[in-house]
């Protein structure tokens, strides 16, 4: 009998150990999202990253105005206000993230969670434009068609997710919800598509300087990793979009998903912008020609 007995090994044992643990992580999180303290805790957290980042942004777009103030609204200064603006009203909106879920209709739901995410495609679309005109004019390339490109874009998006919310308005149905959350998966994944052409291209633009060319090494830093960051963040924002319309354990528009999220906001908003605004941080110069480069 004792030959037939099953001998259980070190790895066995291992394999049992790590599924303890891994069980036990899993009962921690849906304990967590059950848990309405924990809800607050988290959502007030958001709040209070979203407000630091709200206001770094002011304070920075004050500077600016401080530095040169005869210029007028300039690409850098619709850049901060943009992002004090979105991240002000995430801010808002998680401070009374339980009074939003509240609201009634529910478009109004969607509209307090998904308008600042257009607000924020817009703000970083404005990166992508000024690059754009910079890489062409470069090259001598004319860039009339640029800004009003850019509009025409934005009005699209807009007009499009505001035909959405007035369709799930009138006939609030799933299948409305899933195509809602598509499509801006669909717009997040032509902003990193636009982040890594434009910026790839400015890239390898000022990598054909010469070495000696004054500021180089430092603008190339600075584009490649605002490239990155921000091709990164709406890569992520685009695949996960993609589980939150199909995969209701991923669905971020319910209070009893807390840490998803937390995780996901500080993945595609809070440190994107964080690190994109101190990357950004630099001033322009107080005198100078007419057009200056408005973003450093």
């Amino acid at each position: 009998m004792g030959r037939a007995e099953m001998v259980v090994g070190p790895s066995e044992k291992a394999v049992a150990v790590v599924a303890y643990h891994l069980n036990d992580a899993i009962n921690w999180w849906d304990d967590v999202n059950r848990s309405l303290d924990w809800q607050n805790r988290i959502f007030h957290v958001l709040a209070v990253l979203y407000g630091v980042v709200a206001v770094v942004a002011l304070v920075q777009l004050i500077r600016i105005q401080m530095r040169v103030p005869e210029y007028g609204w300039t690409t850098q200064k619709v850049f901060h206000f943009l992002n004090f603006f979105v991240n002000g009203v995430r801010s808002l909106v998680f401070t009374f993230r339980r009074d939003v879920q509240k609201l009634h209709p529910e478009i109004v739901q969607h509209i307090m969670l998904d308008m600042p995410s257009l607000a924020f495609f817009t703000t970083y679309a404005l990166l992508v434009l000024f690059w754009a005109e910079i890489y062409y004019q470069a090259r001598a390339v004319s860039t009339d068609g640029l800004r009003p490109s850019f509009f025409t874009i934005n009005g699209v998006v807009y007009a499009i997710q505001i035909i959405l919310w007035l369709i799930m308005w009138w006939k609030p149905i799933r299948v409305l919800v899933i195509l809602s959350k598509m499509f801006f998966a669909g717009v997040s994944l032509f902003a990193a598509l636009g982040f890594l052409l434009y910026g790839g291209r400015l890239f390898l633009m000022l990598q054909r300087f010469p070495v000696e060319s004054r500021g180089r090494r430092k603008k190339l830093q600075e584009v490649g990793y605002v490239t990155t960051i921000c091709f990164s963040c709406f890569l992520i924002r685009c695949v996960m979009m993609c589980f939150n319309a199909f995969d209701k354990a991923a669905d971020l528009d319910v209070l009893d998903h807390p840490i998803l999220n937390l995780i996901y906001y500080l993945l595609v908003e809070i440190l994107p912008s964080s690190l994109v605004l101190f990357i950004l941080r630099k001033l322009p110069p107080k005198r100078g020609i007419t057009q200056y480069h408005p973003i450093h």
